[in-house]
């Protein structure tokens, strides 16, 4: 399977994996950031699978109490 990035630090570029289904996670390639990207298309007739990066905010984030 073929998995194609759209968006984030992987924009453009592809990653050649098992047919196994794919549901996502955080990838980095070198110093890049991370991003969290997600399956989001999966083309039928070629098997190649689009992931776009989602924004989030990291689950340790807190709002600082300053800011209340």
């Amino acid at each position: 399977m073929i998995v194609r990035f759209a968006g984030g630090p992987l924009a453009g570029r592809e990653l050649e994996t098992t047919d196994a289904p794919w549901a996502g996670g955080w990838l980095a390639v070198g110093d890049a950031d991370w991003g969290l990207y997600i399956p989001v298309h999966r083309d039928r007739a070629t098997g190649v699978v689009l992931a776009e990066a989602r924004v989030t905010t990291p689950r340790w984030w807190r709002r600082p109490t300053w800011d209340s």
